[in-house]
């Protein structure tokens, strides 16, 4: 049986994939089965932040595979230690907590931000207001915070305590502080699976007056738009906001999963032993690539980041690009998928979202493979 017999036959079918069996990569450029090349403007999602197969990456995880490739967390770890020195000197937060995956560190951000609000202020107040249109992640939890309500259908009844907020209306957010105990306040800076959707500088004030006034938590999920993709190494630095937490993963781990919850200085004891946990959280592997990933995001890079954004950007202005960096969306004239499909034709790999073609390219992709793989892109819009 060939790939995609076998996948048929044996895995669950939960993904509607393209008819494309990756093989190999080497940087920006992927190459399948059969041989053929493609400039990958996808990155896995936005995980392979430096490319496929990036060499630094690679001597880092086998170097710490050749010591040892787990452990538990009854004991220290250097690459996990190190990782989360980065992380807090880089953020200027005080605490991490590791996982696995982006939901896991929203899982991780919420029920913190439940236990702070309830050792703060009292257990009534539990309630968290995300964003419609907002993403953060497949657990049952993760789900009833992510504003989509596609995503609720199947699965009811949702964990209670979350409450929906429209982006841009003001007045909403304190209509919700009067109908419900608020613990905290949850959102993206740029809604990824929502269509790539950046919030306004308007609204962004209004919700650093509204967590004051209301003395809530502000939680931001960067799991798709951190670790430099926006041109700062995260993307609510472009709003001047001051988190409580934050949520990271994706292109942390360079390829492998991770999962990251930040704390700052007011909420970093509120976890206890035994409070929270993870078997994998803080693998020595995942961590020592990671911090390779990390050691590499320099102001040169960020520098780049932005800029090539900018020619992507130039390149695809006909259909309004969204997006900060190298987190943009286009709307294409047919549907996304047929958009998709006709850029894999012409040797480009791309995601949708929405009724968008989300392009999340390695941030180190060559200037030149970015403005070939622009214009197959434009022309699959038209």
């Amino acid at each position: 049986m060939n790939t995609r017999s076998l996948d048929e036959n044996f895995i669950v079918n939960a993904y509607n994939r393209f008819e494309v069996e990756i093989a190999s990569g080497s940087n920006s450029l992927i190459y399948d089965s059969d041989g053929r090349e493609y400039i990958d403007m996808g990155s896995g999602i936005g995980v392979n932040l430096f490319g496929a197969a990036d060499e630094e990456w690679r001597n880092a995880v086998i170097a710490q595979l050749e010591k040892i490739q787990h452990t538990s967390n009854l004991y220290y770890n250097e690459p996990c230690a190190r990782l989360a020195e980065m992380l807090c000197k880089r953020s200027g937060m005080s605490r991490v907590f590791f996982s696995n995956s982006g939901a896991e560190a929203n899982e991780c951000a919420i029920k913190a931000a439940r236990k702070f609000s309830a050792d703060t202020k009292g257990d009534n107040y539990f309630t968290i207001i995300t964003l419609w249109n907002s993403f953060h992640g497949r657990t049952i939890t993760t789900l009833a915070a992510t504003g989509q309500e596609h995503y609720h259908e199947l699965y009811q009844p949702l964990t209670p305590g979350f409450v929906h907020a429209h982006a841009g209306n003001i007045d909403e957010l304190e209509k919700l502080s009067q109908e419900n105990k608020l613990a905290a306040i949850m959102i993206e800076c740029i809604q990824g699976e929502g269509g790539v959707v950046a919030l306004t500088h308007e609204y962004a004030e209004a919700i650093k007056k509204f967590v004051r006034e209301k003395n809530i938590l502000l939680i931001i999920d960067e799991v798709q738009a951190g670790n430099g993709r926006t041109g700062k190494l995260f993307s609510y630095e472009h709003y001047g906001f001051e988190p409580d937490i934050v949520t990271v993963a994706k292109g942390l781990g360079g390829g492998l999963p991770i999962g990251a919850t930040l704390f700052n200085a007011k909420v970093q004891n509120v976890f206890n032993h035994g409070d929270h946990g993870s078997t994998f959280g803080g693998n020595p592997v995942i961590c020592a690539g990671a911090c390779n990933i990390l050691s590499r995001i320099d102001d040169d890079l960020l520098n780049e980041v932005t800029r090539k954004g900018e020619i992507l950007r130039e390149i695809l202005a006909d259909f309004n690009p969204t997006g900060i960096g190298l987190m943009l969306g286009v709307k294409p004239s047919r549907p996304s998928r047929e958009a998709a499909q006709e850029c894999i034709n012409n040797g480009v790999l791309c995601t949708t979202a929405k009724d968008k073609l989300r392009l999340l390219p390695p941030i180190n992709i060559p200037e030149s493979l970015l403005v070939k793989a622009g214009k197959v892109i434009a022309q699959a819009c038209k």
